[in-house]
C-alpha cells in the first residue's frame, strides 16, 4: 500500500511542475482533451483551461466548453509536453522509488 501512495505522489509532483503548460488528457471513454493545466490535486484530479476536444466530430457538444474538471479515476493517459519535462526530477524520484523497493525486500 505504501508503494502505491509513493507512486501517486511521484506523479502528483511531476504534474505540479507542469501547471500552466499544455497537456492532453485521454479519458477511459476515449475522449481526449487538450488544455492548459491549471491545477492538480493529490487524487490526480485535473483542472484544465482553454480546452479543445481532439475529435470534435465525435464530440460536437464539447466544442462550447472552455474549462473542465477531470476526476482522476476516469483518466486513462496523460500526454506530457516532452520539452517542458524536468527530466532530473523524474530520474531522481525514480531512483528513490527503486531504492525504496530494494530496501523493502
Amino acid at each position: 500500500r505504501g508503494w502505491c501512495r509513493a507512486r501517486i505522489m511521484l506523479f502528483y509532483t511531476i504534474f505540479r511542475t507542469l501547471q500552466g503548460k499544455e497537456i492532453i488528457v485521454e479519458l477511459k471513454n476515449d475522449l481526449a482533451i487538450k488544455g492548459t493545466l491549471q491545477s492538480v490535486d493529490q487524487f490526480l484530479n485535473f483542472k484544465l483551461t482553454n480546452i479543445k476536444v481532439m475529435d470534435e466530430e465525435k464530440y460536437p457538444h464539447m466544442m462550447a466548453v472552455k474549462n473542465c474538471f477531470i476526476r482522476g479515476s476516469v483518466v486513462r493517459y496523460v500526454q506530457l509536453p516532452g520539452a517542458e519535462m524536468d527530466i532530473d526530477i523524474l530520474q531522481d524520484a525514480t531512483r528513490r522509488e527503486a531504492k525504496g523497493n530494494r530496501d523493502e525486500k
